[in-house]
């Protein structure tokens, strides 16, 4: 005899399978979406045309191209975009489309070239053109420090008071540096711990004006300082002219984030570690405990990159030792010809082979560090694209397929259910319930997927879904025909009921194992939309499993011990004449005596 621990309790299990599907629609209804998002070829979106820039015109090889596209493919399916189509069209330009209106800052983020770059900083000041003598504000500082046991100090931009002062922010990140957005500052005075830019100390003859300006120690290339003098990053795109290349020994760049509405600007000197060497990116969250209150990027280099790293960081904290005011004592991190931060490097190199990229929080939100992490992850583009055209276009397929699909697939569900009722009667109302089930659970799952992971249903995810109501059907059938089997050798209907999932359940682990295993070779070997169906195989498949195991063979076994199925109604599909059952057996037996005494 079983112990009562050993007695199965399907109650419970349907009860707990209940409360699942609650959660699930919970999640749905807090995620704000209650529908599925429809993909390209159901709902259009957004067409974008890459053209590479190239020297005088000519076209670039193939190669190149071909690895842009690659580079594009993988940051298209990183940022959880579904259904997107990346192609290169011609011999210098690349048609990027993405389902769903408004995508424009997907579309950028997969066209960004992402070259990043550290560089030392020579010179630092508010980002207006100070040409013709002016000279840019001492305070006008970078608002971070780091040193390299991870403990970085960032000051609040100068006050307008020269008698104020404001306590230092402190965190710890361990072996990483921490790179907050400068903020320069128009007027008061800097705090010890900042590092304004170098002051004036002599006078220096500029080739354009001739006259008195600001020195830049350390600055060898007139042109430069030319060029950094008449800078205006408060107007225009803040990429200034050979900022992105990393050939120039000195380059003039205007900071990439608007901190308290001011821009600063830099002269740059030599690269020193490349984004090639960045072995891995990842945003990070703020972590209130070491005082960091924005999300940040998580670097993490190779072993070049990360000797390199401790080179430059040498270099800047020998800086810092010998001059605390030295802007050389600066390490500028540069995407794309801009600087997304200059930390001070304070208390000596930083080896960990980690750094960290962060800023104000304003702007350095979750959706911008995710982003960021996302371009860095999988390296630079190896060519510069602008955008030749940008469109918004309708769904290719249009509602026409779409409710010929819906009809579709609700004319195979219906012969199914058709089916069981004649075929199985009272099981097959087991069978219809279990495909309601399994279907409320596809949907909440592509509703969540959708909202989570950018999923979008197109139409091979349609088919993929019609071809799977077979394959959950199918599962039933094993179920059943093994449960009637052993009505037919005799045995009772709750011992039945369990020995046939004891011998079923095998068989639907296999058939759906062969069937998931199918789903993922055909997903990662196939693009397009018969990756789209491999997908919606493969997430149907394990519903399948989930339905079987918590829904069907449980709601089976509560109905074994009701009258209808345990005296084996002629409506229930377990009847003994239908199943040709012995009617000697106990339960036949049983029956009769029931009959008679009714």
């Amino acid at each position: 005899m079983a112990s009562p621990s050993n007695v199965p309790k399907p109650g419970r299990t349907l009860f707990a399978l209940f409360a699942v599907i609650a959660i699930l629609a919970g999640v749905a209804l807090l995620q704000g979406q209650t529908k599925p998002k429809l993909g390209l070829d159901l709902a259009g979106g957004t067409t974008v045309t890459l053209t590479a820039k190239t020297e005088k015109g000519k076209n670039p090889p193939s190669g190149l191209m071909d690895q842009a596209v690659k580079i594009m493919t993988q940051r298209v399916n990183g940022l959880g975009v579904s259904d997107a189509e990346v192609a290169k069209q011609g011999s210098n330009n690349i048609v990027v489309n993405v389902p769903g209106e408004g995508q424009s800052r997907v579309v950028g983020l997969i066209g960004t070239t992402a070259k990043l770059q550290f560089r030392q900083v020579f010179a630092y000041a508010d980002g207006k053109p100070t040409a013709g003598g002016a000279t840019p504000s001492p305070s006008a500082s970078p608002s971070g420090t780091a040193s390299p046991s991870g403990k970085p100090t960032t000051k609040p931009s100068g006050s307008a008071s020269p008698s104020a002062s404001a306590t230092p922010r402190k965190r710890a990140v361990s072996d990483a540096l921490a790179a907050p957005t400068p903020n320069p500052s128009g007027s008061g005075s800097p705090s010890p711990s900042a590092s304004p830019s170098a002051s004036p100390s002599s006078p220096l003859v500029s080739p354009s004006t001739g006259t008195g300006t600001q020195t830049y120690p350390g600055v060898t290339d007139k042109a430069v300082i030319q060029q950094f003098e008449s800078l205006d990053c408060y107007n225009g795109d803040r990429h200034a002219p050979g900022a992105n290349d990393p050939k120039r020994k000195f380059v003039a760049a205007c900071a990439q984030k608007v901190e308290n509405g001011q821009v600063g600007k830099y002269i740059l000197g030599p690269v020193r570690v490349l984004g090639e060497n960045v072995k891995s990116a990842t945003a990070m969250p703020p972590n209130s405990q070491q005082g960091q209150a924005s999300w940040s990027v998580s670097l993490k280099f190779d072993g070049k990159g990360a000797k390199q790293f401790g080179d430059v960081t040498t270099d800047a904290s020998k800086a810092y030792q010998s001059d605390s005011s030295s802007p050389q004592a600066q390490v500028a991190i540069v995407l794309d010809g801009q600087v997304v931060s200059a930390p001070q490097i304070n208390q000596g190199a930083i080896t960990g082979g980690s750094a960290s990229i962060d800023g104000p929080a304003d702007s350095f939100t979750q959706q911008y560090a995710t982003d960021l992490a996302n371009v860095l992850k999988y390296g630079a583009l190896p060519l510069e694209f602008k955008q030749s055209s940008i469109d918004e276009v309708s769904s290719t397929l249009g509602s026409d397929q779409l409710t010929g699909g819906l009809i579709a697939g609700a004319i195979g569900l219906g012969l199914v259910v058709v089916y069981c009722l004649l075929y199985y009667r009272g099981l097959g109302l087991v069978a219809v319930s279990s495909l309601i089930v399994a279907s409320i659970i596809t949907y909440e799952a592509v509703v969540i997927l959708g909202e989570g992971m950018g999923f979008r249903l197109s139409l091979p995810h349609i088919i993929g879904l019609i071809v799977s109501i077979g394959i959950t059907a199918d599962s039933f059938i094993v179920y059943f025909e093994r449960l009637r089997d052993e009505l037919r050798a005799g045995r009772r209907l709750r011992s039945s009921v369990e020995n046939a999932w004891k011998r079923a359940r095998r068989t639907i682990l296999v058939a759906d194992a062969v069937t998931f295993l199918a789903a993922v070779v055909l997903y990662f070997l196939a693009v397009g939309g018969v990756a789209g169906f491999a997908f919606a195989m493969g997430l149907t498949t394990l519903i399948d499993i989930v339905v079987v195991f918590f829904f069907t063979k449980p709601l089976v076994a509560l109905l074994s011990r009701t009258k209808f199925f345990g005296r084996g109604h002629p409506m229930s599909g377990l009847d003994a004449k239908r199943l040709r059952r012995n009617p000697q057996d106990a339960d036949g037996v049983a029956a009769r005596k029931t009959s008679q005494e009714a």
